[in-house]
This record gives structure tokens, C-alpha cells and sequence, in this order.
């Protein structure tokens, strides 16, 4: 339900009975305290400058061409001409009461359809993913989850290397270890890395065929390419199990290596040459941009290609070939000026057309308690995996003792549902954009922001309904200010996650989540349910209010990639 759009378009409505002209851009936002109404205009203040009228003045005429009777049931001027909107009871009662059985809660799906490019997870093949994949990763899930549930066709990709230097060392080493020891020796992809760099500093003859390697998998030699992909298929499956325990939906499907783009990188820069947008400097090819001193190499001086190289080919294949018309970078905010640059080129090449949208969703790094980046105690990266491993245990500490849990299997069930939603939404909660401290108390509370608060607002709306075991037919009927209030969050759903789409912003899903269950937690103490002393149809409505609410809560999560439990 779009009420924002709905409101707009009543006020454009009696801005014109007014007779009132504007250019401007004036919208309606949410009220900021209960008493100031649903939501507020504050255009007056805005055209007070334009009009040279007295803003209270322009607001009684805007309030005077308002429609009362559908949507809106009062307006109120406050302040030096602000208009407070209250929605009104009926028409909520009736707009809940239509999706009480709709599996989108009233979310529609956006007239305007794009072709959504989501660029994200990126893990390297030479070692096992570690901590650090873990923000890209679930962030941008959850942001291809989203695009996806409003109706847009989302691409995902996953950007790997897998060409360079280190492959021809990596190939070489196992080709030496033979068939009996390869997947022995693969099975922790670090230790492997390291054994053949050792190998590769101390031995010159290993070290020149790690090198005539290199160039054998560039001239497509059949034997070097059988290993190499026998070690990418085992790299990502590596990958593959991680991403099976945190539920995201990348698959082998989705994989776009860096390989894939080496033919395409001479035309690359045949077309910045033809823009007259290279430069050669010290035998290296160059496009130096305005305002700064600094080139952007695209090709060394021996002819060797660097991701800016790759970055272009990748951004012209994904809007020419895959006919994009968002591409969504979801990539470390220390690569901010890296994308800033390549977009700048790719505009100016003609690379990507100017009616495409270029984003870099930036994110912020995962800290320890002491404000570090989030380590191992010796100082070395956290494998993903263990982490994960790690989040269910200590999920299963927290929930043992409370739960009615028949045997370990389903408490374990439980805790993973539990340990890897609270990874997820602790990551989800802050704005991405921001470093955040990695705390298992804070994320396995049942307080506060967390998935778990949420989960067990679900549970126990699911406990709710095996108490009343009965068929439910009804309507909604809003009866106070608590009702009215949960009404209209409930309602809000669909707005939330637009905004949330528009430039990539989870935590502003994982906000309206939170609000809609603390309201929810407190419409449950002061409006008594299941009690005998409750009229049949005040008790039908309270439990199509709890119902919608635990359809929102599980889609809510669903979107960011959480599942729901019904104990815990």
C-alpha cells in the first residue's frame, strides 16, 4: 500500500482547487511524535518564499480543498503553518482487512520494471572466504532479495578472480602433489596457498614453470586449463558451502571470473583510444581525468591488463549484453574513488549510456569490541565458515533452557535458524555505510534491535494461534490509538521497502521491523486477546491485526534473508 503516493496526490489535488502553481518538489513525510498526526505537509513553509504569503495563510487554503471522507479523516494546522494528516479508522479497517490472505501483505509490484545488475560476495580463489566477504555478501543478497520482490528482473554476479600470476604457481603445485594428495592438500585452501608459495620462493626451477604456466593458460594450453579448473571448481565449492549455511542464492550459475572478460580487454582499449581518452606514459596507457594529477592505468608497459581494465569490460557486457539498466556494485567503501573513476570513464567512453544507473553501494568494515578490524587472536582473518559455526552454537547456549524442544535435532534446527539470522540482521540493522562493532551479546538478545526480537515476536503470535485452534472469519475494526497505530505500520510495508530499493538501504527495512514489532509487543499488553471477557468481534479483529503482523515480520525477514521459527 502506497499511502505516501496516495497523500501526494490528494495535496497536488488541492493545490490546484486552490489555485495554488508550484514547481517545487513537495511531498509528504511521516509525522515525527504521535500528537502532530500519521503524517505532516510542510509545503507551506516552502511556498511562503515563492508566494510571499504568510505560510499559516497558504496552509487554511490547502486545508480547505482537502478531501476528508476516503483516506484522510481530519488535518490540523500547527506551528508557523505546518498540516498534521490523520488517516482514517474505516479506511484502514477496510485496506487491512483486503490483504488479511495476501502472501505480499499489500505490497504491490512497481509499474517501471528494471534489469538490475547486483554485483557482490566476490571471494578470491586462491583462499577459503573469511570475514571479510561477509558484509558484500549478505548485504547484497538482500538488496537482489528486495529488487526481486518488487517485481524488477535482477542479475546476479559474482566477480572472481581467477587469471594473474599466482594461478600458474597455484596449477603448477598441484600438478606436482598428484592425484592421490590433490584433495587432501585442498581441503584448506590457505594451507595450500601458503605451501606453494613456499615452494615457489625456495625452488627457481618450480618458480619458472609457475611462470611457463602462466602463459600456458593464456595460450589455452588443454592440460593447464584441466587443473586450473579443477582448482576454481574446488575454490567455489568452498564458497558454495558457505553460502548453502547463510541461505543466499548465489550459485556457480551466477559466477562471472575475471577469465570471462580477458578476451574483451583489447577492444576495451581500442575504444578509449578512438574517445581520445588514452594517454601513454612511461610505456604504460593511461586516461588521466579532470581535476587530477594521478592516471588510471588500463594497460602496463609490458602489455598486462589491471581491473580497471577489467572493470570496464565488465561494466560494458552488463549494460550492452545483459541490457541492464541499474548496475549495483556491492564492494568495500575503500573502493569508493576505484568506482567513482571507472564510472567517470565508462560514461565518457560511451562504455555505458547515460539513461543507465552506475551505483556503488558502499559498505562500512566489521570491528572487534576494541574498534579493530574483527580478527583472529593471532592477528589472522576468521574463516566465514567458523564463524557461522560459531553463531549456532551459541545460538543453541542461549534458547536450550527455553524452549519445548522434542530432541537435539530440533533444537539445533531452531539455534541455526536463530544463529545465522542474528549474523545476518546484525550486519542488516546499521546503515551500511557505517563500520559497525561485531558483539554475539548484542546480536543473540532477545532486546532491542535484533533478529531475535523479532523471531520471537513471530513465535509468539504463532503461539497466539495454536492456543485458539479455530477457523478465523472477520474483519478488521480499529478501536484505539494502539490499533490505529499497528493499522497503519502494517500499511506502511510497501513504502518502507521502496524507499529501502532506492538507493540500496537495508536498515531502513530492519527500522520499520523494529517499530512494527515494538508496537506490537505493546498493542499484546494492553489489548487482551484470547481473555473470555473479549467481545467475538473485537477478539476476531485483534487476531487479524496479530496475523498480519506475523505476515509482515516473516516477510520482512524473508527479504533480508532470515528465516522465522514458531517457538523458541
Amino acid at each position: 500500500m502506497k499511502i505516501k503516493s496516495q497523500l501526494n496526490q490528494i495535496i497536488k489535488k488541492a493545490l490546484d482547487s486552490a489555485n495554488i502553481k508550484t514547481t517545487e518538489d513537495i511531498t509528504i513525510s511521516d509525522a515525527t511524535k504521535v500528537e502532530f498526526g500519521d503524517y505532516q505537509f510542510n509545503g507551506a513553509m516552502k511556498l511562503a518564499r515563492t508566494l510571499r504569503k504568510n505560510p499559516r495563510e497558504i496552509a487554511l487554503d490547502i486545508i480547505e480543498h482537502i478531501d476528508t471522507n476516503t483516506l484522510i479523516s481530519k488535518v490540523e494546522i500547527a506551528g508557523a503553518g505546518f498540516i498534521n494528516i490523520w488517516i482514517n479508522n474505516n479506511w484502514l479497517s477496510k485496506e487491512l482487512t483486503k490483504i488479511i490472505d495476501d502472501n505480499r501483505v499489500g505490497v504491490g509490484v512497481v509499474e517501471n520494471k528494471e534489469r538490475i545488475v547486483v554485483d557482490y560476495s566476490g571471494p578470491n580463489m586462491a583462499k577459503q572466504m573469511h570475514v571479510g566477504h561477509l558484509r558484500s555478501t549478505i548485504i547484497g543478497d538482500t538488496l537482489a532479495t528486495l529488487f526481486e520482490f518488487l517485481g524488477h528482473t535482477v542479475i546476479r554476479q559474482n566477480h572472481i578472480g581467477d587469471w594473474g600470476t599466482q594461478f600458474g604457481m597455484l596449477i603448477a603445485y598441484l600438478e606436482e602433489l598428484g592425484e592421490d594428495n590433490k584433495r587432501q592438500n585442498l581441503q584448506d585452501l590457505e594451507q595450500f596457498y601458503r605451501d606453494a608459495k613456499v615452494k615457489f620462493d625456495e625452488s627457481q626451477d618450480f618458480a619458472n614453470k609457475a611462470r611457463e604456466y602462466v602463459v600456458k593458460i593464456q595460450q589455452s594450453d588443454t592440460q593447464c586449463l584441466k587443473l586450473w579448473r579443477e582448482f576454481i571448481d574446488v575454490s567455489l565449492g568452498h564458497c558454495e558451502e558457505v553460502y548453502s549455511k547463510l541461505g543466499v542464492k548465489l550459485t556457480k550459475d551466477n559466477v562471472r571470473a575475471e577469465s570471462f572478460y580477458n578476451p574483451m580487454l583489447p577492444k576495451v582499449i581500442n575504444t578509449l583510444k578512438d574517445k581520445g581518452l588514452l594517454v601513454e606514459s612511461n610505456g604504460a596507457k593511461c586516461v588521466f581525468l579532470d581535476n587530477s594529477d594521478t592516471p588510471i592505468i588500463v594497460q602496463k608497459s609490458d602489455g598486462g591488463y589491471l581491473y580497471a581494465t577489467t572493470d570496464l569490460a565488465g561494466l560494458e557486457f552488463r549494460a550492452k549484453k545483459l541490457k541492464a539498466d541499474r548496475i549495483s556494485y556491492v564492494v568495500d567503501a575503500r573502493q569508493s574513488e576505484h568506482f567513482k573513476q571507472i564510472f567517470t570513464i565508462a560514461r565518457k567512453a560511451n562504455i555505458v549510456s547515460p539513461n543507465v544507473k552506475l551505483e556503488h553501494i558502499a559498505f562500512g568494515t566489521m570491528m572487534d569490541k576494541s574498534g579493530k578490524p574483527f580478527k583472529t587472536r593471532d592477528g589472522g582473518t576468521i574463516k566465514l565458515i567458523d564463524l557461522l559455526d560459531e553463531a549456532v552454537l551459541r545460538a543453541k547456549e542461549t534458547i536450550k533452557n527455553r524452549g519445548n524442544y522434542t530432541n537435539s535435532k530440533d533444537l539445533y534446527r531452531v539455534a541455526k535458524v536463530i544463529g545465522i539470522g542474528a549474523i545476518k540482521y546484525a550486519d542488516l540493522s546499521i546503515n551500511r555505510e557505517s563500520n559497525y562493532i561485531f558483539s554475539w551479546d548484542k546480536m543473540l538478545s532477545f532486546d532491542g534491535n535484533t533478529a531475535l526480537y523479532m523471531q520471537y515476536a513471530y513465535a509468539r503470535i504463532s503461539s497466539i494461534f495454536k492456543r485458539y485452534n479455530q477457523e478465523l472469519n472477520g474483519k478488521i475494526v480499529i478501536s484505539d490509538a494502539l490499533e490505529h497505530r499497528l493499522a497503519l505500520m502494517i500499511l506502511k510495508f510497501e513504502d518502507t521497502l521502496l524507499k529501502a530499493s532506492e538507493n540500496g538501504y537495508p536498515h531502513i527495512i530492519t527500522s520499520y521491523l523494529y517499530d512494527l514489532v515494538t508496537l506490537f509487543m505493546k498493542f499484546y499488553e494492553n489489548n487482551p486477546i484470547l481473555k473470555d471477557n473479549i467481545d467475538r468481534e473485537t477478539q476476531i479483529s485483534r487476531l487479524l491485526l496479530s496475523k498480519l503482523t506475523a505476515n509482515t515480520i516473516k516477510k520482512s525477514l524473508e527479504i533480508l534473508g532470515i528465516e522465522v521459527v514458531d517457538k523458541i
